[in-house]
């Protein structure tokens, strides 16, 4: 959930769910003073292939709203956003953005793999859906793990 307030924080400071790159670069280092601009373009790079921003026309496009993410006054984010997070992480990100307990989803989770077999990722994939939450863009992860496990 940090990585999508931390992507958000640009896009709502500029009241537009478009920026230039080198802008998004410049408000998360500069303006905010959250990463230096090399850690910035990681996080860029990172939120991509999450795919919560995209590249069209030289431009990063946020691929949420960024109007409905709520950005603390006191928030920071955690240098941790940096690296690439697995499956499961991103699903439980989602589940607790929705209101789900994390401790609660996990317990279900851990539940789930225990009882069909799977991997944590399919077993995550599987409680998002029975709870409703859309995480339909990690299917292909989870089954590609389920796979890799064989």
């Amino acid at each position: 959930m940090s990585l999508r307030v931390a992507v958000a924080a640009p896009f709502v400071q500029h009241g537009t769910d478009r920026l230039q790159e080198n802008a998004v670069v410049v408000a998360l280092s500069l303006d905010r003073d959250w990463f230096s601009p090399d850690q910035a373009k990681r996080l860029i790079d990172v939120a991509t292939r999450e795919g919560l921003v995209t590249r069209e026309d030289g431009d990063l496009v946020a691929a949420f709203d960024p109007t409905a993410v709520t950005i603390p006054e006191e928030f920071v984010p955690d240098e941790d956003l940096l690296r690439e997070r697995s499956a499961f992480e991103r699903v439980l990100d989602a589940l607790v953005a929705e209101g789900v307990e994390k401790q609660e989803a996990v317990g279900a989770i851990n539940g789930l793999q225990g009882e069909l077999g799977l991997t944590i990722e399919a077993a995550a994939v599987v409680y998002a859906r029975r709870e409703g939450i859309d995480v339909d863009d990690l299917v292909p992860v989870a089954r590609s793990a389920l796979i890799e496990e064989r």
